[in-house]
This record gives C-alpha cells, sequence and structure tokens, in this order.
C-alpha cells in the first residue's frame, strides 16, 4: 500500500507545486524583513491606515482589532471585522501599510458584493470538510470499493475549487490596495508594496498548483485501481 502511493509519479504530481510554494514563501519572508525595516514617510500606522481607508469607504461599521502572531491578517465578512497582526497594527513601515490595504481591500469587497469572495464565503464550510475527509475516504476506497474513492476525489475537488476562486479574491485585494497607496505614499515606497504585495500573491498560486498537483495524482491513483 505504502508503495501504491508513494511512487515516483508522487514526485512529478507534487513536487512542482512544493518548490514554487519554498520560492514563494521565501519571498515573502524576505521582502517582508526588509521593508518591514523601512518606515513610511506617511503619518500612518496599519491601524490608522486602515481607519483611514475604511472610513474613506463608508465602512465604518468595520471595527479593527490586534491580534497575535506574524502576517496574520485577515478580514472576517462574517462579523465586518478587520484584524492586524502584532507587526502591522501599530507599525509604520511600508510592508505594515501594504498588508493593512490589502486587507481593507477584502472589506471593500465585501461592501461591494464582489461576487468571487461571496462565493468563497459560501463555499468555506465545504472546503474544510472536504479537506478533513477527503483522504479518509480515498484511501479506505483503495481497500474497500471505487464508490469511496470518488466521494474522496469530488470533495478533495471542492477543496481545489476554493483554493482556485482564492486567487481572483487575492489578486483583486492587492489591486485595490495598490490604487489606495498610490494616491497616499511616494513613489519609492510603492516600489516596496508592490513588491510585497506581488509577493504574497504569489504564495495563492503556489497553494493552487499544490492543490491540482494532488488532485490529478489521486485521479491517476484511481485510474489505476480499475485497472
Amino acid at each position: 500500500m505504502p508503495y501504491y502511493y508513494f511512487n515516483t509519479s508522487y514526485i512529478l504530481y507534487i513536487l512542482p507545486g512544493f518548490l514554487l510554494a519554498l520560492y514563494a514563501q521565501a519571498k515573502v519572508k524576505s521582502a517582508y524583513q526588509k521593508y518591514g525595516q523601512i518606515a513610511s514617510g506617511s503619518s500612518f500606522n496599519g491601524a490608522s491606515l486602515a481607519r483611514k481607508i475604511l472610513d474613506d469607504n463608508g465602512l465604518q461599521g468595520v471595527s479593527i482589532h490586534r491580534v497575535s502572531g506574524n502576517l496574520s491578517d485577515f478580514y472576517n465578512p462574517a462579523d465586518k471585522t478587520l484584524h492586524l497582526s502584532e507587526g502591522v497594527y501599530s507599525q509604520s513601515s511600508v510592508a505594515a501599510l501594504a498588508v493593512a490595504a490589502h486587507e481593507c481591500g477584502h472589506a471593500i469587497q465585501d461592501a461591494k458584493d464582489y461576487f468571487p469572495l461571496k462565493l468563497r464565503s459560501y463555499l468555506v464550510p465545504a472546503a474544510q470538510f472536504g479537506s478533513n475527509f477527503a483522504f479518509i475516504l480515498f484511501f479506505a476506497g483503495l481497500v474497500f470499493s471505487q464508490f469511496l474513492m470518488n466521494l474522496g476525489i469530488a470533495l478533495y475537488a471542492i477543496a481545489v475549487l476554493f483554493t482556485l476562486i482564492t486567487l481572483p479574491v487575492e489578486y483583486n485585494a492587492s489591486h485595490r490596495a495598490k490604487d489606495i497607496l498610490g494616491g497616499l505614499l511616494p513613489g519609492n515606497e510603492m516600489q516596496g508594496v508592490n513588491t510585497m504585495l506581488d509577493a504574497a500573491a504569489l504564495t495563492y498560486v503556489a497553494s493552487l498548483a499544490t492543490a491540482l498537483g494532488t488532485l490529478l495524482r489521486l485521479l491517476a491513483l484511481s485510474g489505476n485501481r480499475r485497472d
């Protein structure tokens, strides 16, 4: 059974996404370390910038909260709250402003009923369920029945769909952030903003590549079982 799953073709399906993920994470870490050390010439820190962006877009009802962790920032459309990490909330670095503006981009998407964001929110429960149980059903199917394998593949496909829909959501949020910051920061700081957000976006491409590679591998294994 171990050989049935971990043979040389496994590397062909998984390795590209894995290597891209390593590269993307290195790019994000490098960009965050570099531009996290460069103070913005503006009067904003992450929290005050977020408050300005939200208020300028009529989102006074969105509250801002400080959360622990590094790059643990997120916007929650369920309760209209924006969460900024310790390194973003009170910092005035170029990296902090880029991250804060990006998360505000998600809040603006929500306010404007941006369809990919709405669709992703609807898919969250199904994607979480699929991620948790897809492999259990698939490997049970290797032993017991093709039906269980197919069910596992279908569940994992939902998780892949979620990852696919995440791409336009994240790229659009970054595009909104760049447009907003372009009117607030000088050109030399915008270079850092662009580098930071482009590196972060690459991580989502890597996640999709990894998920697609895994799905293709499951499909290949399923075909081998039928043969």
